[in-house]
């Protein structure tokens, strides 16, 4: 399932020596990861070993103990998490975060209205801005729930709450995406789904898949960095991820 098309050179976004201490535990022990528009870039690992807390660091949500991240070259290691997501930065979570309430095309009007805001148009209707609503329309078409637009996100599937997470985040128009766990839960058929669509998001993205999901990685990752204890132990092709001796003993298993 891979594209072939080959990344961009320069990374959209780059982690440089990336720490985080909690007291005396290091939950992120010098990472460096680099994020190419074109590529799905995964992480895998067991549970601890600093995944969660990478995403975290790169989205701005957790500061960092030490290290530099970089997007488009520049500094942003200081900046607020508000302030990446205005720059490009969008992400998902692991645990479902869509307004079960609302529509579905409501929910990505939200997330368009919050990341754009128009504080000048005082005299227009949020709910009737068409700026918001048509990035909310475009961003439901690119997750494939353009028919599902009128539906209540309550009422959807597992997986079609999952890609209304993904709907919402490309509402905030970001370049990169970082996604924790989107396959969690999923069934044989939502999997398949969702892996079309991060292959038809990462052909404008730079896009970093933190799953648990091993077969699925191995599918549509072009590369994968391996952490255990907060450090990256290997990064590269899925191939020479797979053959690799330390990452079977650490991590795959022999027998993978």
């Amino acid at each position: 399932m891979n594209d072939t098309r080959a990344p961009s050179s320069q990374p959209l976004l780059q982690a440089l020596q990336l720490t985080r201490r909690f007291g005396g535990l290091a939950a992120v022990n010098q990472v460096s990861v680099d994020l190419h528009r074109g590529e799905v870039h995964g992480v895998i690992g067991t549970n601890g070993a600093g995944k969660s807390t990478l995403i975290n660091m790169l989205s701005g949500e957790l500061a960092t103990s030490s290290g530099t991240i970089r997007l488009r070259g520049a500094d942003i290691t200081a900046w607020s998490q508000p302030k990446r997501a205005r720059a490009g930065i969008g992400r998902s979570y692991q645990r479902t975060t869509v307004y079960p309430e609302f529509s579905v095309f409501e929910n990505a009007r939200l997330s368009a209205q919050a990341a754009h805001q128009r504080a000048w148009a005082v005299w227009e209707s949020a709910r009737h801005c068409t700026h918001s609503s048509g990035i909310a329309r475009d961003a439901l078409a690119a997750a494939g729930l353009t028919d599902k637009a009128d539906h209540t996100a309550g009422a959807l599937s597992h997986g079609g709450k999952r890609q209304l997470e993904i709907a919402m985040c490309l509402a905030t128009r970001p370049q990169v995406l970082l996604l924790d766990e989107p396959l969690a839960g999923m069934g044989a058929e939502e999997t398949e789904r969702m892996l079309a669509l991060l292959e038809t998001l990462k052909r404008e993205h730079a896009v970093l898949l933190v799953e648990h999901d091993m077969d699925a990685v191995f599918r549509i990752a072009d590369r994968i960095t391996v952490m255990v204890n907060g450090e990256v132990i290997a990064s590269d092709t899925p191939g020479h991820i797979r053959s690799d001796p330390q990452v079977r003993i650490a991590y795959l298993g022999e027998g993978h």
